[in-house]
């Protein structure tokens, strides 16, 4: 493909405008060109600048520079991806290793069991704050992640949350551990949208599902890492004594290990094509070249009104808050509780670290699978509902089997991981289906939103009094799944419904695509090029 031929070509605003059926248009190269697409003319994607430093040079796409190109962006992108978004989830559940390893006991002389003497409502306040924290900064950081430079931001962000989760080692008390959780929920509210925003940026709609759920499948290996490390924590402390209490530990480590892999993601990461330092000046303009199919571009650093009205009255855009609203209140509960759920099952405080670990390896298949399929099959939405079946039968299986089957009742737990499937399914069609940087910001941080409202509901359905069943709590996670596919149905027939409608237009006389179209920062509703994906 040459590269030059795509060079900007867009109507100047003195050429001439003639009225047609009522409507203001422009003739550019001979055809009219609606006004409502011309207006974005001035105002287009950050990509345009990429084909304009190679004005005059020829460059060509071939297969086998399209497959290097792409594995060298997996190379220096997914791996940093992949390790810093572990280390969100490990240092969110970090606080349920905790609370097994001494963290809620009072204060006391003994170094091995001194902690901060929470009672069971406190620990689950503790639970909710962090995503008050989180849901109070999610928008805010949303905008900022469009106007300042995305890695740079980013990595700033993942620098100071782990510094504020190795403070959590210095809290004498409950007021202590409140103000360091909401203020680690401030700094990862820029993860989960910025990640969203560098896969749309840099892998096109086919390529997205599957790297999106290899990222965020690194929950599961997180689970698995920070399950074993707890459980050599408690257990070498309990045989060999330390002069740190050991859920201290547990927080000094996996705090300092997330700023330090902040500070490489901040040399890695760059903030979009045109100024990644391991790619070329002609590998920066094929990379953006590649994404053109998207119709989105790679980002553009003004806020746009009606992009962020429109976000508010998509019914698309609600369909993902109130799915991400309903699906973790489950989250929740289990991110906070899996370990004492462990020990009602019958299990020690230490086994319930070691026992929690194959649940992660659950999750990993679920996402790498149906991220795969999904892309594969061009079915990510329905292919994803199939995790949450699987978890639905795990839950059934906890609340069903009496407590003299603890293995069984722990598979169910194993099988409840497969769960968030759906979730990273939508957080990817966020990057493949909402088009117009400020819509896609808007909508993450909607999406988001509903993600902390739902955490911050679900530790308080895990009430001490229910222990060791948690009966009503299971029950309530059943009932928000069987919404959830009811939501996950309406999306995808809605896609398919709107597919249909712009098939329609493009297919209708006298339909004109503008030069350069993809790189005008056009919404999805307004780009009749735009194509969902189902």
């Amino acid at each position: 493909m040459d590269a030059s031929a795509e060079k900007t070509a867009l109507p100047s605003h003195d050429e001439k405008h003639v009225l047609e059926d009522g409507h203001r248009v422009s003739i550019a190269n001979g055809k009219a060109v609606p006004e409502k697409l011309l207006k974005h003319a001035n105002d287009a994607d950050a990509a345009l600048k990429a084909f304009e430093s190679m004005e005059g040079q020829a460059l060509e796409m071939t297969e086998e520079t399209r497959k290097k190109l792409l594995r060298k962006i997996d190379w220096h992108l997914m791996p940093i991806m992949c390790l810093v978004y572990g280390l969100n989830y490990l240092d969110k559940t970090t606080l349920s290793y905790a609370s097994v390893m001494g963290l809620r006991l009072p204060p006391s002389e003994n170094k091995l069991r001194s902690g901060i003497n929470l009672d069971g409502h406190q620990y689950s306040w503790l639970g909710s704050m962090f995503y008050f924290g989180y849901i109070a900064w999610e928008y805010p950081t949303s905008m900022l992640l469009q106007r300042l430079p995305l890695g740079k931001y980013s990595a700033f962000n993942i620098i100071m949350w782990g510094m504020i989760l190795a403070c959590f080692a210095a809290v004498e008390n409950y007021a202590g551990a409140i103000a360091i959780r909401i203020f680690l929920g401030v700094f990862e509210a820029a993860v989960t949208p910025g990640f969203a925003l560098f896969t749309s940026q840099w892998y096109t709609v086919k390529e997205q599902g599957s790297r999106t759920s290899i990222w965020f499948s690194f929950n599961g290996f997180a689970q698995i890492f920070g399950g074993l490390v707890a459980y050599g924590i408690a257990k070498g402390t309990r045989l060999h004594g330390t002069s740190l209490e050991p859920w201290k530990i547990i927080f000094l480590l996996t705090g300092l290990l997330t700023s330090c892999i902040g500070i490489v993601f901040l040399f890695i990461i760059p903030d979009n094509q045109l100024n990644a330092r391991w790619l070329t000046k002609e590998e920066r303009v094929l990379a953006v070249e590649r994404i053109r199919i998207n119709q989105q571009g790679v980002g553009n650093k003004h806020f746009k009104l009606y992009q962020l009205k429109e976000a508010l009255v998509d019914p698309l855009s609600w369909a993902f808050f109130f799915y991400a609203l309903i699906a973790d209140i489950p989250n929740g509960g289990i991110t906070n509780f899996f370990s004492q759920l462990i020990v009602g099952f019958g299990y020690t405080p230490e086994e319930s670290l070691l026992y929690g670990t194959p649940g992660g390896a659950v999750e990993i298949v679920a996402l790498i699978g149906c991220g795969w399929l999904g892309d594969r099959y061009g079915r990510r939405i329905l292919i994803s509902m199939s995790g949450l079946l699987i978890a639905i039968l795990g839950m059934v299986l906890i609340v069903a089997l009496p407590l003299n089957m603890p293995n069984g009742r722990l598979a169910g737990y194993y099988l409840t991981q497969a769960s968030p499937t759906p979730f990273v399914a939508l957080l990817s069609l966020i990057s493949s289906n909402v088009a117009g940087y400020t819509k896609k910001t808007t909508v993450a941080a909607m999406y988001l939103i509903g993600y902390c409202a739902g955490n911050i509901i679900g530790p308080q359905t895990f009430r001490p009094s229910d222990a060791p069943r948690f009966v009503s709590a299971e029950v309530t996670i059943i009932v928000c799944w069987g919404v959830c596919l009811c939501i996950l149905a309406f999306i995808h027939f809605y896609c398919v419904r709107q597919n249909k409608k712009k098939a329609a237009i493009r297919a209708s006389e006298g339909y004109v695509k503008l030069e350069n179209q993809e790189w005008l920062d056009l919404t999805d509703k307004e780009n009749p090029e735009f194509v969902y994906t189902l």
